[in-house]
Formats: structure tokens, C-alpha cells, sequence
């Protein structure tokens, strides 16, 4: 996970506004499952949404045990939703990089 300033933060919210969720918590919780889903999802997209249906009380700890197991970044939690980032593997494939880097 990297740490980032809150003008980073700011700016990938931003990137982040017209993305549809990914990845949909239900009623079996963050899976093995889920956890594959929203690695996926991070490998493909660097940035996504992870919606909670079930388990709102609990959205904060489940995000943190997902960014953990997936090595990723939280960007922010917007009511039930979370927003995820982690830098792609491959630098070509890097859509932020650039950008963070002028915050």
C-alpha cells in the first residue's frame, strides 16, 4: 500500500466520480470470492469502486481487511462505497502515475 497526500486523494475521488461499482458486497460478506473479485478489478482497472449492500456497520473494517489482503490503497469511503486504488504492475499500463506524481 502507498500512502497518499490529500491532494492525491482529492484527485483520484475525482477520476473516480463516474465509475459504476465493481465489485458488490452482499449478504456473505468479503469472501474469498470478493477478495479475487476486487484483485481483479484493481489489476484491470487500477481504480475502483466497491459497493456494500450488506454489512454497513462494518464498512470501515472491511475495507481495511480488503485493501490489506489485496495491496491496496483506500481512497476514500463515501457512504456505503468504498474507492480503491493500486498502481498497475506494468509502467504502460500505469493511468495515474503521471498525474499523482504533479500533486
Amino acid at each position: 500500500m502507498i500512502e497518499l497526500t490529500s491532494k492525491q486523494r482529492k484527485y483520484l475521488e475525482k477520476e473516480a466520480h463516474d465509475l459504476q461499482p465493481v465489485v458488490i458486497v452482499g449478504g456473505a460478506g468479503v469472501t474469498e470470492g470478493v477478495i479475487q473479485m476486487v484483485d481483479n478489478s484493481l489489476a484491470s482497472h487500477e481504480l475502483i469502486k466497491v459497493k456494500f449492500n450488506e454489512y454497513k456497520d462494518e464498512v470501515k473494517e472491511l475495507t481495511a481487511e480488503t485493501c490489506e489482503k489485496c495491496n491496496a490503497t483506500l481512497v476514500r469511503i463515501i457512504g456505503f462505497t468504498a474507492i480503491l486504488y493500486r498502481e498497475a504492475e506494468q509502467p504502460e499500463d500505469r493511468a495515474y502515475s503521471a498525474a499523482l506524481k504533479k500533486c
